[in-house]
């Protein structure tokens, strides 16, 4: 898939001066996205008002993410983080009558900092083994009494790819509701909902979706939607904004007016990558890290744990000073993404193998002379 790199890198002018890496951070900025944000910008400051085009384009964006994941729109709301569509799944979860809630030591931050500030639910982290989740943690740690179960598709620090359909069917098996935080793999990993039998997912833009902060993406099964009632819920996640009737579907978890430059951007760098391929991508993504993986070990290199399970979107190089040869790499115009005492390699579909042999060049001559 060499060639979508020759297709689109035209479209990145930070690519001209900088190898970016850091997807798992920040993608780097292409045109059609610059454009929309600077659409945004000049409705405003030559028509005054622009309510009735952004929320239009609100719409389009919706559809278009729910066209990357196998969604219908109606399951889609938009949010302004995932940590807030995380609250407001909390907020709505009572009627179950369950009060068990897991999750992972590989989530996010903020997934246990969400379920921390909530005392009505008691609370277990099913814990990783030597940087992977076997399915037989979840088989233990998820209960009949479990409302919900929280795991990353992609471990935030090291690239770990789960199996979210063997996830899903234990989860079901257990009658718990299962999130899944879609935020490091929406945009270079394929995503069927429907065909994984996922209840809720949310992902933000401003990584692997190639949009800026402002504005996040929340998936609910339409049956199960149709159920809750959060309590985190205002006027944009009601059935004309104005009465007290819940939206229908996963509307009803909206609340109030979105970021519309964030939506502009989304927009713009959703229909890019529905317009290439999730499919395409992760191939090449692939491809890429693969080389990159075994590039990194003749060059003495020791890759993160969890770095030989399902093949990683990124690769996690260990570095005890990672921030502090990220910072060097930077001066360097080499743009990655250090967690903790891993340096992550975190391509797309406008990165070279070049790019990743120069990069783990450039980290292996800075480790060396440590």
């Amino acid at each position: 898939m060499e060639h979508l790199p020759q297709q689109y890198r035209h479209l990145f002018p930070t690519l001209q001066t900088h190898t970016m890496l850091a997807s798992c951070s920040q993608s780097a900025l292409a045109e059609p996205v610059s454009r929309a944000i600077q659409d945004y910008h000049d409705s405003l400051l030559y028509m005054g008002t622009n309510w009735k085009e952004a929320i239009e384009k609100t719409e389009f964006a919706r559809n278009e993410f729910a066209k990357l994941i196998g969604a219908e729109p109606d399951e889609v709301a938009i949010v302004p983080s995932v940590s807030d569509a995380l609250v407001s799944v909390a907020s709505s979860l009572t009627a179950f009558g369950k009060k068990h809630v897991v999750y992972t030591d590989m989530d996010f931050p903020a997934v246990p900092h969400v379920w921390q500030a909530h005392s009505d639910y008691t609370l277990s982290v099913i814990p990783s083994i030597d940087g992977v989740l076997p399915l037989e943690q979840y088989e233990t740690h998820i209960s009949d009494e479990t409302v919900l179960t929280c795991v990353p598709h992609v471990h935030y620090r090291d690239g770990y790819v789960q199996d979210i359909k063997a996830i899903a069917e234990i989860s079901q098996r257990k009658s718990s509701l299962l999130f899944v935080d879609a935020y490091q793999s929406a945009g270079h990993i394929p995503i069927d909902v429907k065909e994984w039998g996922v209840d809720m997912l949310a992902a933000g833009t401003r990584k692997y979706l190639l949009g800026i902060p402002g504005v996040a993406f929340l998936y609910v099964r339409k049956e199960l939607a149709d159920a809750l009632k959060p309590k985190a819920s205002a006027w944009f996640g009601r059935e004309n904004g104005f009465d007290g009737a819940y939206a229908k579907g996963a509307r009803r978890f909206q609340t109030g007016t979105p970021a519309f430059i964030s939506v502009y951007a989304a927009a713009a760098a959703l229909s890019l990558l529905n317009h290439i391929g999730v499919s395409h991508i992760r191939d090449h993504v692939k491809t890429i890290c693969a080389d990159a993986v075994q590039y990194a070990a003749e060059k003495g290199l020791k890759l993160a744990a969890g770095q030989e399970g399902i093949q990683p979107g990124m690769v996690a190089i260990r570095d005890e000073r990672a921030s502090e040869t990220a910072a060097l790499l930077k001066k360097k115009k080499v743009i990655c993404a250090p967690r903790e005492k891993v340096i992550r390699l975190a391509p797309h579909f406008y990165n070279t193998k070049e790019e990743m042999r120069h990069a783990i060049d450039e980290i292996a001559a800075k480790t060396i002379h440590k």
